[in-house]
């Protein structure tokens, strides 16, 4: 493979700007990973109480359902609510 001086000065240039920038990029990337996990901590939070209201609705369908399937063995009116 041939030596190319113009890539060679263009990855060179490239190191030294990442090198010479990474002190004023780390509080922006600091910034949106701290962005980043209240996002994940809000969905997460939210998923909960999503979750909370989903089995609080399906627990009280059963309990609805077993009181109609009691009233209707025992030969009462179905108490809906």
């Amino acid at each position: 493979m041939k030596f190319s001086w113009p890539s060679f000065l263009l990855g060179y240039a490239a190191g030294a700007a990442t090198a010479a920038i990474s002190s004023r990029l780390r509080p922006f990337a600091l910034a949106v990973a701290t962005a980043a996990y209240r996002l994940l901590d809000a969905a997460a939070a939210r998923i909960v109480m999503v979750r909370e209201d989903a089995e609080d609705l399906l627990a009280e369908a059963r309990a609805r359902a077993r009181a109609t399937v009691a009233a209707t063995d025992e030969g009462e009116e179905p108490a809906l609510h």
